[in-house]
This record gives C-alpha cells, structure tokens and sequence, in this order.
C-alpha cells in the first residue's frame, strides 16, 4: 500500500499571518513538521501543499516536495483532495502544517494501523486521554470509541456527560488524518449534515455517511501552534522551557470604571433636598492616583449624573469622565479616542447590564464578587472584592504589579516617589 504523507500549510493565518514560516529556535515551523514527518519509516514520501509560493521557495530551500494548491479551500480535507490529484498513493496521511511537536512514532502506529487493518476501516486518526477540566473546554474535541476503537461521535461538548463524575473520562481528538483514497475520491460529493455545521467539525462528515474511524490512541501531544501565545510555548517546548505567558494586564493604559457599584456598593441615598449621596472607598482613590502617577490613564463612566460623584472626580483629578451615559460601547470608543490607546490597551470595569456594551468595547473587562452570574460570566475575570469595598484598589495593584512598578504601594522608597501627588 503506497502511503503518502500530506502537511497542508496555510500561508493567511488570520490569528498568526505567515504560521508556517514562523521562526521556532532556528527552523521555520514547517520544516519541522517535515522532519518529523520524513522519520515514520513505514511512508513513500512527504509533501507540503500550500497556497503561497513563500512556502514553496521554503520547502524547496531545506529539500522537501511541495505541490502548489488553491487558495480558496475552506479545510485541510479539502485540500489534500486536491494534492491527490497530483500525488499518487493508496493512503494519504494529513498531517497539519502547525504541529511541529508532533511525534513520529505517532504517525508510524496511524500509518502501520490503516496498513493492517481491512477496508471497512475508511480513516484512521489519533487520540489521548485529557482531564475533566480540559474536556470542558470547546476548542479541545473530544471523541468517544467503541470496544475496537472506531469513533463513536466527535463533539466540542463534554462526551460522555459526567453524571457520575467518578465513572467519566474524556479522550482529546488529534487532528491528523490517514484516509483511503476511494474515501478523498467520495468526499467532495458528500452532503455536509447538520452534524458538521453545528460542531463546526468535518470529521462528522464521514461518520454521517456511514465511514468508519479508527482512533488510534497515543500518549498526550505538544501543543499546536494557532496563536502568538502558542507559538511561544511551543518555542518554550523546544528551548525545555517553562513557558511563563505574559499578563495582559502589563499592557494596559487605560482603566475604565463605572461608579454605581464599583466605586460605591450601588445604594442611593436621598437627602430631605433631593440630592443623592454616595459612599466611596479611600483605598479605590488611591489606586486611582498611583494608576496615573504611573502612566495609566483612569476614566469614570456612568449612568447617572449627580454633585457628590463630580465633586469626587475634581477631587481625584479624573479628567477623563463621562455622566449620564446611555451607550456605554461609544463612550469607551469616545474615551479611548481621548487618551489615545486602543482597545486591547483598555480594562474596563462593570456591574450590571448596562455594562455589557462596554465589556465588548475593551481589551479587558473586570467584575466584583457580587455582581450578578450573566455579568460575571461576561467578564474576563471577576475581582475578589465587592463594590464600594475598595475592587479598583485591588485591580490598580495588579496592574502595577504586571507592569513591574509595584513597589508605588509595597515599599516605603517606591511610594516615596509619588505621595506628593497623593490623595484619597
């Protein structure tokens, strides 16, 4: 049976524009690939097809095969569909062009596997055991087997559902590949179910027509390269490294809060007058003053308007604030234009649903410890503090712990700097 790996390398990432050719200690990523890919001893070749001659001259620089393909297929099955056209083998493996980890062994079990067996077996593929936390996860599939190792279903969701957590365990799909070629042959005129449109999966595809996969099942793999951030860890991998992942919040420069319920615990009190009084906290002043005692910029957002908060902003030397607003998402757009940042330099802070917009406007966003579920949920993280409890406070040392400047509030030499320019 000649078999053939294929490696599809997609030159316009949208996550990470030119993947293939990214620099991994001194290799581009898809000669790595190839390497691995070169040591299974039980293939006739290994070719690369991609849809920009960068990779091309690439692949042909370090010695390997690669075949030029459309730019417009919509998945690496599709893809590969195409190579067979020119490459002639009875097995085709595919294996993704952002797995430099990936392990040769591997691919020598999936390969030896879809050799041995009959041809009911149509495709093989990979899979390892994952924790109940990861299997929560929609970007880890996960696949459920029978007793001989034909995949029963892929899903995003958990598969099977832990009613009795003790009795469930989980196995992680590996997103390679070995189809026959009658099965290539057939797969442009199968229908696409419902399946695959709502898992988003193309797998589901096959198993819908009756196919059978055989999942063959291997020890946890290295990480995959989709992101700046993977690329990193994956570097790290190679280096034998910990990989530490930057903080998000090292980036910031703008801090957006609202008032009612993060700087106050959102109760109103009426005077005799009609006027409205609020309580604020003096440790959420001063995280205001050492946040733009350090350069990052505070703003103020809120729905309502009264004497006490403007007099509290004057009195912090807040000139970023916005009163009355109704839509939150254009006045963060507003703010952001005024201190000249960018989204992703923004965290916001909010408590309830008039926040939402506002969430959706920043890099970042923050909630307290008593703000409702939906809100919590929406946020990117949720402050171990209640509103009015001093929750910016807590943020600000955060922040400043991220950006390396926290001894402002941790020593008497850092804070020393800044106290003339205090207050609370």
């Amino acid at each position: 049976m000649k078999t053939v790996i294929v490696i599809p390398a997609h030159y316009g990432s949208s996550r990470l524009p030119g993947k293939p050719l990214a620099d991994i200690v001194g290799k581009p990523m898809i000669q790595h690939v190839y390497e691995r890919a070169s040591a299974v001893g039980n293939v006739d070749a290994v070719w690369v097809a991609t849809d920009d001659q960068r990779v091309m001259d690439c692949v042909a620089g370090f010695g390997g095969n690669a075949v030029m393909t459309s730019p417009d297929h919509v998945s690496g099955t599709d893809r590969l569909v195409e190579v067979m056209q020119q490459v002639e083998a009875d097995l085709y493996i595919n294996v993704q062009g952002d797995e430099p980890l990936i392990r040769s062994g591997d691919l020598e079990r999936l390969a030896a596997t879809m050799q041995d067996v009959g041809p009911d077996v149509h495709v093989g593929t990979l899979c390892h055991p994952i924790s109940h936390e990861e299997a929560q996860s929609p970007n880890s599939v996960k696949v459920m087997l029978k007793e001989n190792g034909d995949a029963l279903y892929f899903s995003r969701s958990p598969i099977p559902f832990p009613r009795e957590p003790a009795e469930a365990s989980f196995l992680k799909h590996v997103g390679v590949y070995a189809y026959r070629r009658d099965v290539l042959e057939r797969y442009g005129r199968l229908a696409s179910p419902m399946l695959e449109r709502s898992e988003v999966l193309e797998q589901l595809r096959l198993l819908y027509a009756g196919m059978t996969i055989r999942a063959v099942e291997v020890e946890p793999t290295g990480p995959g390269v989709d992101t700046p951030e993977c690329l990193e860890r994956v570097r790290a991998r190679f280096l034998g490294q910990e990989y530490a992942p930057a903080d998000p919040l090292a980036n910031v420069k703008l801090v957006i809060a609202d008032v009612d319920g993060i700087l106050t615990d959102g109760r109103l009190h009426y005077t005799e007058a009609g006027e409205t009084t609020k309580t604020f906290h003096v440790r959420d002043g001063l995280g205001i003053k050492m946040l733009m005692a350090c350069g990052v910029q505070v703003a103020l957002l809120s729905g309502r308007d009264s004497p006490s908060l403007r007099k509290r902003a004057a009195d912090l030397g807040i000139r970023h604030v916005l009163y009355g607003v109704k839509d939150k998402a254009e006045a963060c757009r507003l703010l952001q234009e005024q201190a000249a940042v960018t989204k992703e330099q923004t965290v916001c802070l909010g408590d309830d649903s008039i926040d939402l917009p506002a969430f959706g406007a920043c890099g970042l966003s923050f909630t307290v410890n008593d703000a409702p579920e939906y809100i919590a949920s929406a946020a990117t993280g949720v402050l171990p503090v209640s509103g009015g409890a001093g929750a910016l406070r807590y943020l600000s040392d955060k922040i400043l712990e991220a950006q390396g400047k926290a001894d402002v509030f941790q020593s008497v030499e850092g804070y020393s700097r800044v106290m003339h320019s205090m207050a609370q």
